[in-house]
């Protein structure tokens, strides 16, 4: 059956300004630079936009697979992070020069006109390589199921952690009898620990870090925190708000009393005051890997249940298949089989802070013993995720209109209330907008939604 393929001007046009100039010629950098000059038999070219440790730790997951499978030559490519990176996946997509094989959060999937410029995965092809649907947090694999197909494969889920030092927290007397953190289920209990928390501090430091100034994370601890009151976005149709704004003027409200009590230095370098001997920060759980080379004494638990509600913001990064024309044979075979590769072996990437989307891994011996890992991956079983329409996602358009309102609210610049209610403007705009892939509305896309 023939589907209707956008092409390279459909894309450049409908990227409006998100398309930056030279992104079409920045360096795509990669461990496997002779792949396709090699004598394997089948090549598979991957893009991927993994730096620093997880850059680290993807390569020697390659690595262990070209080894294990001397016949598939992989071609490994990694791009800017963020905007660059999608406006190249979806040009090439567009103009039928994929690579095999991709990365992309998984929030990202419902805006990326699956059909399009995604092809869904083979799940059958996925099983005899060991991959299937039980293996996986059922949430978390329908959110890349769109229109019945696969069309993201989870490789993790990256969340929002509170990280605590155990030294500072022993002597404000907030260590349980398990070495762990006391817990914490209302902003009256929170407000409790903070305060001695600042009690037992170095003087001259904050006493938790909130990133206050930075749209992305506010907009991330937002979600979390709006999840766990129960607050909703959209009906089932998408085509009604739903958005609470009493819910979020008291999240905002939260956000807000951290700067006033003093407990936050706005602006404040949160991860080197944590390293220095700040009782608390809040920051995402690719962080794990900076403390603990710093040795520090410390744990990581989900955000905390202030509001009564287990849920903690998370993300996925998630592997997808970009649109080749007549995709199919050799190459496709080796893509599913080094796409589930990757997923089955993701002990490595559980090194770097993410929990492996691979439910059996999380039960070896090997995943128990992380720390402080195996704190935290209860997160899994209740993950606070944006709402799944196609402005949504890590670096979407959702986080760059209503996170910049966040940081208002919390720096002071402009009152919860007023915020919450420009939230819900911004969201009715949103909802009645046209996704620049395909030319449809949240409702209009159906099942996408």
């Amino acid at each position: 059956m023939g589907r209707p393929d956008l092409n390279r001007r459909h894309v450049l046009g409908g990227l409006g300004g998100l398309l930056v100039a030279g992104s079409l010629g920045f360096a795509a950098l990669g461990t496997g630079a002779d792949a396709l000059a090699s004598t394997a038999r089948t090549r598979v070219r991957y893009w991927n936009l993994f730096s620093g440790g997880d850059g680290s730790n993807m390569i020697a997951m390659l690595d262990s697979f070209r080894k294990e499978h001397p016949d598939i030559a992989v071609k490994d490519s990694t791009l800017q992070w963020g905007s660059p990176f999608y406006t190249k996946l979806a040009m090439a997509a567009a103009g039928n020069r994929a690579p095999e094989l991709g990365v992309m959060h998984m929030g990202r999937v419902a805006g990326f006109s699956p059909g399009r410029l995604l092809d869904p995965w083979d799940v059958d092809l996925l099983a005899e390589y060991g991959v299937r649907e039980s293996d996986y947090n059922p949430a978390l694999w329908q959110r890349g199921v769109i229109d019945g197909k696969l069309y993201a494969l989870p490789l993790d889920i990256h969340v929002q952690l509170c990280f605590y030092r155990k030294d500072v927290l022993k002597k404000a007397g907030l260590l349980g009898d398990d070495g762990r953190m006391i817990p914490v289920t209302s902003t009256t209990e929170w407000f409790d620990v903070l305060k001695k928390a600042k009690q037992a501090q170095k003087k001259g430091l904050q006493t938790i870090g909130l990133w206050t100034n930075d749209q992305n994370f506010q907009w991330w601890f937002f979600v979390a925190f709006y999840t766990q009151l129960g607050g909703q976005w959209f009906d089932d149709a998408r085509t009604q708000v739903l958005f609470d704004t009493d819910k979020a003027t008291q999240v905002l409200e939260f956000f807000r009393q951290h700067v006033t009590d003093g407990y936050v230095v706005p602006g404040a370098p949160t991860g080197e005051q944590f390293i220095n001997g700040a009782p608390f920060t809040w920051e995402g759980n690719w962080s794990v890997p900076v403390f603990s080379a710093a040795k520090l004494d410390y744990g990581a638990t989900p955000l905390p249940p202030v509001f009564g509600r287990q849920a903690t913001h998370a993300e996925s990064h998630s592997f997808v298949l970009p649109h080749q024309t007549g995709r199919g044979g050799a190459t496709n075979e080796a893509a599913h089989e080094l796409a589930a590769y990757v997923v089955r072996h993701a002990l490595q990437w559980a090194a770097g802070g993410h929990i492996p989307a691979y439910t059996p891994t999380l039960s070896t011996a090997a995943y128990k013993k992380l720390q402080p890992q195996n704190e935290y991956v209860s997160a899994m079983d209740h993950q606070a995720t944006e709402p799944k329409v196609w402005f949504a996602g890590s670096t979407g358009i959702l986080a760059q209109d209503l996170g910049p309102l966040v940081v208002s609210s919390t720096m002071g610049s402009a009152g919860p209330a007023s915020v919450a209610r420009k939230m819900k403007n911004q969201l009715v705009r949103l909802l009645a907008s046209k996704n620049p892939m395909d030319g449809k509305t949240a409702a209009q896309g159906g099942a996408v939604a």
